[in-house]
């Protein structure tokens, strides 16, 4: 039977090659430093955008990891909405998308706050607002009661399952995250991106909870993380890395779970994917400033506020053709209101036609 790092007896005495991680955490913390004075040059409003963008990214690529699809407009309208940002129409969310933000938000912008048991139960009951899995009832707000049964995570058809990790007995629970929550807490010398991998590891190798301890870990190392960069001010995302890489981060858990304490690899794999994070902000950059522009040009324009609306919604990412029945049903009017609205833009410079054949004719931004 394997044994799992929590049952070993130096359990939680985690070792790593301070050698071979002192060279990737000096880049990493670099990049940080870089990023964060980069971003603090620019407007407020483009600050502002900016961390819009990136919480919106992190709340619903957190949740595609775990195989859960939030609408991406709820997100970012309840961010903005709980900010106090001024995006224009917010669209209504959902009390399981306001639970995911509630718990973002209070992570990352209250990041100097102690962690607490208190803190985590609000979490958890924030992820799951009816107190059910789908449509298994499961405890909200405490650790979970394994009831005589293990805790397993397990992949595969009924008969052939494959045992992926077997977590601690529930009756340990009480004594494990207390211990957790006094190293959270404590101060140290311990870098503090070291802490957050670290943090992020033995949360989830605990798991201390029937569901949703993914979702919880990756706050928690947010927390962390933003502690590091002293802001509570987010330009990078580390979800939306994970998620790209969700099957090695599976692998590399499950591996590292199964051995022993020297977590030196999943620390160079948390460094690796916090690398590509702070990388891949630049393409979130330039969409703002993008986006910048884009709405100078608008300010020259004669532009009513059905078309803002519009014209917002193409900036952050419109899915798939733009046409006159889709701006009819988004924008709660008519067809021929719709239409109008449309040509106007065209003859304005803002709008093109992209392609023709009447009723299929769609729409796109003019290129700057």
């Amino acid at each position: 039977m394997t044994m799992h790092i929590h049952q070993k007896k130096s359990w939680p005495a985690f070792t790593w090659d301070h050698q071979m991680i002192s060279f990737l955490l000096a880049s990493v913390r670099y990049k940080q430093g870089k990023l964060v004075g980069r971003m603090e040059s620019l407007s407020f409003s483009l600050q502002d955008e900016a961390v819009l963008q990136t919480l919106t990214l992190d709340a619903v690529k957190s949740n595609e990891i775990e195989g859960q699809i939030l609408n991406a407009d709820q997100v970012r309208s309840s961010i903005a909405r709980r900010l106090g940002m001024d995006i224009g129409m917010l669209t209504p969310a959902d009390r399981h998308v306001e639970g995911v933000v509630e718990m973002l938000l209070d992570a990352t912008q209250h990041y100097q706050e102690a962690l607490s048991e208190e803190r985590l139960f609000g979490w958890h009951a924030a992820l799951f607002p009816t107190g059910r899995n789908g449509m298994f009832k499961i405890t909200i707000g405490n650790w979970r009661d394994s009831s005589g049964s293990p805790m397993q995570v397990v992949s595969g058809a009924m008969g052939r399952e494959k045992v992926h990790f077997e977590a601690p007995d529930s009756d340990r629970l009480p004594e494990e995250m207390s211990r957790f929550i006094s190293w959270f807490n404590a101060k140290s010398d311990l870098d503090l991106v070291i802490k957050a991998a670290i943090a992020h590891l033995w949360f989830v190798t605990i798991h201390p909870f029937d569901d949703g301890n993914g979702r919880i870990a990756r706050p928690i190392a947010d927390m962390l993380l933003a502690r590091s960069d002293e802001s509570a001010q987010r330009f990078y995302s580390m979800s939306a890395q994970i998620q790209q890489k969700r099957k090695h981060y599976y692998d590399i858990l499950e591996k590292t779970q199964k051995g022993n304490l020297d977590i030196t690899e999943w620390l160079e794999w948390f460094l690796y994917c916090l690398d590509g994070a702070l990388e891949a902000t630049e393409t979130t950059l330039n969409a703002v400033l993008n986006k910048a522009k884009y709405w100078k040009l608008f300010a020259e324009k004669n532009i009513n506020d059905r078309q803002k609306i519009m014209l917002s919604k193409l900036l952050d990412g419109f899915e798939g053709k733009l046409n006159t029945s889709k701006w009819a049903k988004i924008a709660k009017t008519s067809s021929d209101t719709a239409l109008r609205d449309i040509q106007n833009l065209v003859e304005q410079g803002v709008l093109e036609k992209e392609n023709s054949g009447g009723r299929s004719t769609s729409y796109r931004l003019v290129g700057l």
